[in-house]
Parts: structure tokens; sequence; C-alpha cells
């Protein structure tokens, strides 16, 4: 039996969800991905160290998957087929599901992203080494997981904003305060 989520003390619709270290990853993350998509960089210094962090920060919250707080914890959402059918049917029938952490599909995109952010950071390091360098097809297929990952995280923040929406919770403000509020 799970308990309850806690609720701030003040506001009975309020759940403290999201633990500093998974705000300071999100946004982190968005503001690497953001730079080297916007970043004009002749010698790629800029861009690989950018890489590196993003892979990084990849890589630590993975192991936060594991270690940290519950709803930051991957078996808190882990998007099992079973969760992913009920949240579809959900969806299908007009019913409000309340997640308090990821629902299955935010969790699913939650994962894509990350794992296109560790393609890219492997592709980007390939391409230093003697073995890889030059090599066209991981020059290509680099490009392609840049082109993956912009796509993606669009898909992600109108979701976020849609999902918002039809769960009555501002999402975006959630992953900045760490609080989810219901309406």
């Amino acid at each position: 039996m799970s308990l309850p989520p806690p609720t701030l003390s003040s506001d009975p619709t309020a759940v403290r969800v999201w633990d500093p270290f998974v705000r300071i990853f999100h946004w982190s993350l968005v503001a690497c991905v953001l730079t080297n998509y916007f970043a004009i960089d002749d010698g790629k210094d800029i861009h690989q160290w950018v890489g590196y962090t993003a892979s990084a920060l990849v890589t630590l919250r993975i192991v936060w998957g594991f270690i940290g707080t519950r709803h930051a914890r991957f078996a808190d959402f882990f998007p099992t087929p079973s969760r992913l059918r009920a949240h579809f049917a959900a969806l299908r029938e007009g019913r409000r599901e309340h997640h308090v952490g990821h629902n299955p599909l935010g969790a699913l995109m939650m994962l894509a992203l990350m794992a296109v952010v560790l393609g890219l950071g492997l592709t980007g390091f390939l391409q230093t080494t003697d073995t890889f360098w030059g090599e066209e097809w991981l020059q290509s297929l680099h490009a392609w997981l840049g082109s993956a990952l912009i796509a993606l995280a669009g898909l992600h923040a109108v979701a976020a904003i849609a999902m918002g929406r039809i769960e009555r919770t501002n999402l975006v403000a959630a992953m900045v305060t760490g609080v989810k509020r219901r309406t």
C-alpha cells in the first residue's frame, strides 16, 4: 500500500512533486539543447562541451532515477505496456486521470529524449576519434539525431501544455516550483 503524496499544508490542491535536482536537470538540459541548436560555433568547442554537459546531465539523471526522491525514481513512472494502455483508454474515453509524477506518455517522452541526448553525445564523441574521424555516415546520424531531438523537444513542450490543460495542472509551473496544483 502506497502512502498519499505529501501536500502543502496551506493548499490541499498542491503536491510537492519535483525535487531541486530534477528541476535543475530539466532546465539545464533545456539550456544545453537551445545553446547547441542556436549557437554559431565555427570551432565547435562550445558545441562539444555543451554536448558533453548534456550527456553528463542525462547520466546523472539516470542515476537519480534509481536513488532519487519518490517521483524522480523510474519505478514511480516507468511506462509499462499496461500503464500506457490504461492511459490511452482514459484519453479515448475523455476521463481525467491524475498522475502525481509523470503520466505514462510523459515518461515515454522523457526516456526518448534522454536516449537521443546520449546518442548525440556518443556520435559526437566518436567523430573526434581516429577510428571515426570524417565518417560521413556518423556525421549524418549525428545530424539526424539532432533533428530528432529538436522535434521531440518541441512535441514535449506542446504536449506538456496540452496535457496540463487536460489534467488541469500547470505542468510548466510545476517544473519551475516543484509543486503541482490541481484546479
